[in-house]
C-alpha cells in the first residue's frame, strides 16, 4: 500500500493515525478543522491521553503529515463523528457521508474506503453505498468499501489499539484481508474478517451489552439502598461466581459509545427493543437519582445552601479530559431545571472554565464547601482523599475510604 489518508483527527482518528505512522506506515491525517491542523503542525496535541505524547513524537519523526486537504491514494480510513438524533434516536450519518463524497473527488480507481466510525447496522447500505453509486461509480470495481469499527477507550487508547481484537467487514474477502494486514502493523490481537453488516452490528452490541450491565448494577444499587444493604459488597461476592461479571453502579453513563450506540438499535428497531430501551432509561435517569440523593443528604445534614455543595469531576470517566455525554454535565442540567444554582465544581483535567461555579484550585474548592459529591474516580481524588476527612462525602464511585461517607 502507498500512503494512508486518515479522515478525521479526533479522539479516534488521531491516535489511529499516530499508531500507523509509528509503525512504518506513511500517513496523511486530514481534518476540516483548520485550528486543529495548525495545533498539530505546531507540535501540540489536542487532548490528553496516557502515552499519547510519546506516540505523537514517534509519528512526527516518521514523517506524518497533517493537512485540511484529502490526498489521492489507494487507502482511506474515515474516523469522523456519528452522533444520534435525540428526537428519532437514529444515527446522523451526515459526517460519514460527506467525508465519503469528499474522498470520491480525489480517490483513484480501485481505492479502498474504510469506515472506522461506529455506525448503526445497515448505515453503510442505506447511506454510504448510495452516496457512491449516485456518482456513477461501481462498488467493487471503481471503489471498495470496508467497515473496521474502532474498539478503544479513552484513558487507555494506546494499549487498546495494540491489544484489542478488531473486526473488518468487507464485500470481498481479499479486500478485507488487505485492511487486516494494514491494521496488523500495530494490532497484536485477533483481527476477524467478516461482512460489513456483521461488523456494524458487532460493534454496536458490544457497547449495548455494557450499557445493559451497568443499568442492572444501577437498579441493584437502588434496591440495596431501600434495604440498607451494601451493593458493592453484594456485587463483589456475586462476581466470585465464574460466570457472573456485574459492572459497577455509578452516577450515569457518558462518553460517545456506551451512552449513544444503544440508541441506534432503539431508533432502528423500536418494535423489538425492550431490555435495551429499559437500560437506556435507567442509565439516563441516574443523574436525577443522584440529585435526589444529594437533596436527601443535605436535608439529613441540615445543609440549606446549595453553594456549600461541591461536585468533583466533569469528565465522563476517570483520568481523561473527555466531557462528551458527561454524567456531571447531565446532573448540572437537571439542577438548572429545578432552579438549583450556585453549586461548586472542580476537575483536575479540565483547565478551562466550561460551567458556572468551576474552580481551578482544589484547595480553594474544598475550603468553600461542606459536602463533596465524587462523580469521577480520577487518581487525583484517590491520592487526596485524606483532605476530605472533615467533609461530608457522597461517593458515587466507591473510591473514598476516609471521612463521613454516603454511597449510592
Amino acid at each position: 500500500m502507498s500512503r494512508v489518508n486518515i479522515i478525521g483527527l479526533g479522539y479516534i482518528g488521531l491516535p489511529t493515525a499516530l499508531m500507523f505512522a509509528s509503525h512504518g506506515v506513511e500517513v496523511v491525517g486530514s481534518d476540516t478543522n483548520t485550528e486543529l491542523i495548525q495545533t498539530l503542525n505546531s507540535g501540540k496535541l489536542t487532548f490528553r491521553e496516557e502515552n499519547l505524547e510519546e506516540l505523537f513524537t514517534s509519528a512526527r519523526s516518521n514523517g506524518i503529515v497533517f493537512q485540511n486537504e484529502y490526498i489521492t491514494t489507494d487507502t482511506y480510513i474515515i474516523a469522523v463523528p456519528t452522533p444520534y438524533i435525540k428526537e428519532s434516536k437514529k444515527i446522523d450519518p451526515g459526517y460519514v457521508v460527506n467525508a465519503v463524497k469528499s474522498v470520491l473527488k480525489v480517490a483513484p480507481k480501485g481505492a479502498i474506503i474504510c469506515i472506522e466510525s461506529t455506525v448503526s447496522p445497515g448505515t453503510i447500505d442505506k447511506f454510504v453505498r448510495p452516496a457512491i453509486t449516485e456518482k456513477g461509480l461501481k462498488i467493487g470495481k471503481d471503489v471498495h468499501l470496508v467497515h473496521a469499527p474502532e474498539r478503544i477507550l479513552p484513558g487507555n487508547m494506546i494499549h487498546e489499539l495494540k491489544h484489542n481484537s478488531r473486526t473488518v467487514g468487507a464485500d470481498y474477502n481479499e479486500i478485507g484481508h488487505k485492511i487486516k494486514e494494514l491494521y496488523a502493523k500495530f494490532c497484536e490481537s485477533n483481527i476477524v474478517v467478516t461482512d460489513i453488516k456483521t461488523a456494524e452490528m458487532t460493534k454496536v452490541i458490544e457497547n449495548t451489552y455494557r450499557d445493559i450491565n451497568i443499568a442492572f448494577a444501577n437498579e441493584l444499587a437502588k434496591i440495596c439502598r431501600r434495604e440498607n444493604m451494601d451493593v458493592y459488597e453484594i456485587i463483589r461476592v456475586a462476581n466470585m461466581h465464574p460466570r457472573v461479571k456485574i459492572l459497577q453502579p455509578g452516577p450515569g453513563v457518558g462518553g460517545h459509545c456506551i451512552s449513544v450506540d444503544p440508541w441506534f438499535l432503539v431508533g432502528d428497531y423500536p418494535d423489538l427493543v425492550n431490555i435495551i430501551l429499559a437500560a437506556r432509561h435507567i442509565n439516563d435517569d441516574q443523574p436525577e437519582y443522584v440529585l435526589k440523593r444529594i437533596r436527601s443528604i443535605m436535608k439529613e445534614k441540615d445543609i440549606r445552601d446549595v453553594s456549600r455543595i461541591g461536585l468533583y469531576g466533569l469528565t465522563y470517566k476517570e483520568d481523561v479530559d473527555d466531557i462528551r455525554e458527561s454524567p456531571t454535565l447531565q446532573l448540572l442540567e437537571k439542577m438548572e431545571e429545578h432552579l438549583a444554582f450556585g453549586i461548586r465544581v472542580y476537575d483536575p483535567f479540565i483547565t478551562n472554565n466550561i460551567v458556572e461555579g468551576q474552580y481551578q484550585d482544589f484547595e480553594q474548592f474544598l475550603n468553600d464547601i461542606d459536602m463533596v459529591v465524587v462523580l469521577v474516580a480520577h487518581q487525583h481524588i484517590k491520592e487526596n482523599s485524606s483532605k476530605l476527612m472533615n467533609k461530608i462525602v457522597f461517593d458515587t464511585k466507591n473510591v473514598i475510604r476516609t471521612g463521613e461517607i454516603y454511597k449510592l
